[in-house]
């Protein structure tokens, strides 16, 4: 009888994998009823990694993003899922015991049944702490196995690993090549090592398609024992994201396996939405880059998921190195060409910083050290003059235990430095913390939430929730997006040309005389200090925008046309115009 394979869909990673944010609340209710109809997933992602951080960022509640995404497929069985950093939970840093196990709590009682643990450098005292938390907490501990190519990566290290992870409770493995850059046959064989001895014990395959090795991995582990694939749809499949379910369904299938039938009706509309909820917002935050494949990730190992933010810190230094270049009488570098020389200073930097596995936040601390020297070797100084203490933490053994040896060179700089390397059990490092956030929000009248959810997302993320609670994330946000916006509108067009097609699909706030604009008047007509609107900011049609106080002290108030957002503003509190000048721009509704 033909073995069965099932399929989850990590709708929340093909987002990570491909830009900087995550569809809002309401379109994850519009694409989960879509989803179930496909009829071909036992899984879906739904939350975890840095989902609800963006969410934040862009000024969402993620608790309730979370809940309204979990309920339709709770409802009808179809197994929901998240990511976990282990020691690190929901963030880039280490998160106190106490509020880790807050977490598993919280999640549970969101819809969320199965938790993917991970350490970035595969410690083990970092991901069985969470697998207790989980169970107690009522969630499914998915213990992960972070999966890199190296010399010492191999189907052995895993399979002792996956040993000490099983014993200490997990039901289920994840295989999670991150970077895809897993052999297919050291794969399959660490697949059957585990299924060998632990036959009873669920494996998740997760991996990227990047450099293109991840369907002969599929195949190769499928053949071994493993029970669940990891697949994507359409238009973010392939690229630095995953495999497409039509292909991996038309490959098991003919493979021999038993795998389930998918209805393409749906898949079009998903695929559909998708391509929707990215011409509405997401694509402007999403590098083109990142719908390739790319061989040369094989070298540096970097994953599929930081694929956005790298490229996004690439341009950010490439001013200053070119600037530096050129100061030196060297030819500026071309973004590929910078982009290769970054890759061959990870591959330089990896094996000299211990071997950890590029993943969340290893992949960052590596990519920044590479990063850094790129931009110090062109300031004429020695590799290593710019890391963080983050990236010290790591090394000095604060995140847990490498799995290579440090180069002489970094121990002789840390020493020098005055540092101290760490044997201790990391969250020794980081105590006990929830009181300070429940007695704050108990202070500022915040409620801690439903099943003190909030309490949760205040203690994981505490300052983009604070930006959140103040409004300062949304405004930030839409001021990014309008940004975003002109950008791609402009193309190729000279600043005058891109202004004029704005200008077009807006309507003018002008001054009707001479004056000083006011954005704000206090009680008994008193001038009162304020700052413009926030780029973004809404109006009906009428409503009230600013006021202008003429040369004899005349207040009038000025409305905002037909009304809509916000995309430009001229004048700022106290700026003097002439009559005739324009004050602002707002973009009427339905002119995008």
């Amino acid at each position: 009888m033909a073995r069965k394979i099932q399929f989850s869909l990590v709708y929340r990673d093909m987002f990570q994998s491909s830009g900087k944010f995550q569809p809002r609340k309401d379109q994850l209710e519009r694409i989960a009823p879509v989803i179930i109809k496909m009829g071909c997933f036992s899984r879906v992602e739904t939350n975890g990694g840095a989902f609800e951080q963006v969410n934040l960022l862009y000024g969402e509640n993620p608790n309730k993003a979370v809940r309204a995404f979990t309920k339709p497929f709770n409802e009808v069985g179809i197994k929901t899922h998240m990511l976990d950093r282990g020691l690190n939970a929901l963030r880039m840093f280490p998160v106190p015991a106490d509020v880790r196990k807050l977490m598993y709590r919280v999640k549970h009682a969101q819809g969320v049944d199965i938790t993917r643990i991970f350490c970035g450098l595969n410690d083990v005292r970092n991901i069985i702490p969470s697998i207790k938390y989980a169970l107690e907490g009522g969630m499914t501990p998915q213990a992960t196995l972070c999966i890199t190519n190296s010399p010492i990566h191999t189907a052995e290290y895993y399979s002792n690993i996956a040993d000490q992870l099983i014993e200490a409770g997990a039901p289920e493995i994840c295989l999670k090549d991150m970077a895809g850059i897993g052999q297919p046959a050291m794969l399959g064989q660490l697949c059957k090592m585990i299924k060998d001895k632990h036959p009873e014990v669920i494996i998740q395959y997760h991996g990227h398609s990047g450099p293109g090795l991840s369907m002969a991995t599929i195949l190769e582990v499928c053949r071994n024992g493993c029970d669940v694939i990891d697949t994507a749809i359409e238009p973010l499949s392939w690229g630095k994201v995953h495999p497409d379910i039509i292909s991996v369904q038309s490959m098991l299938k003919n493979a021999g396996f038993d795998v389930p039938e998918i209805n393409m009706e749906a898949y079009m509309e998903a695929r559909k939405l998708t391509q929707e909820f990215i011409d509405d917002f997401l694509g402007y935050f999403m590098n083109s880059g990142n719908k390739l494949m790319s061989s040369l990730l094989l070298g540096c190992g970097l994953p599929g998921g930081m694929m956005g933010s790298m490229m996004a810190d690439l341009t950010g230094v490439m001013a200053a190195i070119n600037n530096n270049r050129v100061a030196k009488g060297e030819e500026a570098l071309s973004e590929d060409a910078l982009l290769v020389r970054l890759f061959d200073e990870v591959a330089y930097v990896w094996p000299r910083v211990g071997y950890p596995p590029l993943v969340t936040p290893f992949s960052q601390y590596v990519k920044n050290i590479a990063l850094m020297n790129l931009l110090t070797e062109s300031m004429g100084k020695p590799r290593y003059s710019m890391m963080d203490n983050s990236i010290w933490g790591m090394i000095l053994g604060k995140s847990g235990k490498l799995p290579g040896e440090l180069d002489p060179e970094i121990i002789a700089l840390a020493k020098e430095k005055g540092f101290e390397f760490s044997t201790e059990d990391p969250q020794t490092f980081y105590p006990d913390d929830l009181d300070r956030f429940r007695d704050e929000m108990e202070a500022n009248g915040w409620p801690l939430g439903e099943d003190e959810e909030e309490l949760f997302e205040f203690a994981m993320h505490e300052t983009q929730y604070r930006d959140y609670m103040s409004g300062a994330a949304k405004k930030r946000f839409l001021a990014d997006l309008q940004a975003a916006k002109d950008k791609a509108n402009a193309g190729s067009m000279t600043p005058e040309e891109a202004a004029a097609f704005k200008h077009a699909k807006a309507d003018a706030i002008v001054a009707p005389e001479a004056g000083t604009v006011l954005w704000q008047i206090g009680g008994d007509g008193e001038c009162v200090k304020a700052i413009a609107p926030y780029i973004g900011k809404e109006y009906k049609e009428g409503e009230f925008f600013c006021y202008i106080e003429n040369n004899y002290g005349q207040i009038h108030e000025l409305p905002a046309a037909m009304g809509g957002k916000i995309v430009e503003i001229n004048a700022d509190q106290g700026a003097h115009v002439q009559k005739g000048d324009v004050i602002a721009y707002i973009q009427r509704p339905g002119a995008e």
